[in-house]
């Protein structure tokens, strides 16, 4: 499988923690043509653009509620051998959060 057929639609940014701030991973997004969104290190110098915190606080959201779906142990620990069973726990847990 070639690299065009692999992604069938490419993201426009990728957000990320500090964990993820080093540059070979900002120079590898952008030669792809995908907008880094990670805050930079306090030792790591910035370089070039701006930080999009409108961007990072939607990250934070996505994060928010899958922290709170490993509240549930069986899909923390991921028991379900398969997908579909797992996927199934999944909105379980999606369902008791909401009620």
């Amino acid at each position: 499988m070639d690299e065009a057929t692999a992604w069938p639609e490419q993201p426009a940014k990728v957000a990320g923690d500090k964990g993820y701030s080093a540059g070979w991973i900002r120079e590898w997004l952008r030669g792809h043509g995908i907008t880094p969104v990670i805050a930079h290190q306090k030792k790591e110098k910035a370089r070039g653009g701006r930080f999009d915190r409108k961007t990072c606080r939607r990250r934070n959201v996505i994060e928010r509620c899958l922290n709170s779906l490993k509240w549930f142990r069986r899909v923390a620990t991921r028991y379900e051998k398969l997908a579909t069973h797992y996927l199934g726990m999944v909105t379980l847990a999606i369902i008791f959060r909401l009620l």
